[in-house]
């Protein structure tokens, strides 16, 4: 069994949505073959819980006007650390970087094919490795100019 034309459709428009709110590292997955309730999984990371919440914000208000596709559950608003949003053909997983790493569900569901995406959506990969590696050097800029007096 594969994925249906309407789930590659629901991906696809959430995929974008996501990568316009500036979403790191979209992945997806058909998982219908090991799973019977759902066809896709959509993945996808911000570095903080503000811009979580704005990627599901805009994947829901996307999917809801372009496809008339609602939810029917809509779970971790509260702390915006890993927003998932069912909609029975897909679920889609929107989680802050930290939780990415930590719960890496990409080696969970690595033997299931990869669903093509937008080419802004594919784009995104690496980008939370760019976002690290730049906060990184920027804070050991900052500490080294802290060190030399220039910073109090």
């Amino acid at each position: 069994m594969t994925a249906t034309d309407r789930s590659i459709e629901l991906v696809n428009a959430a995929a974008q949505a996501a990568a316009d709110r500036l979403a790191h590292d979209i992945i997806a997955y058909d998982v219908s073959d090991v799973l019977s309730i759902t066809d896709a999984f959509l993945l996808a990371s911000a570095p903080n819980d503000r811009q979580v919440k704005s990627i599901v914000d805009e994947i829901e208000e996307r999917l809801q006007k372009e496809l008339g596709a609602k939810p029917v559950r809509r779970e971790g608003d509260r702390d915006a650390r890993w927003i998932l949003l069912d909609y029975v053909d897909i679920v889609v997983h929107v989680q802050h970087s930290e939780e990415r790493v930590f719960y890496a569900l990409e080696r969970l569901w690595k033997d299931c094919p990869e669903i093509s995406l937008p080419e802004d959506a594919v784009k995104t990969r690496g980008k939370a490795e760019e976002h690290a590696g730049t906060t990184a050097a920027d804070a050991d800029a900052d500490a080294d100019r802290f060190a030399d007096g220039e910073l109090n």
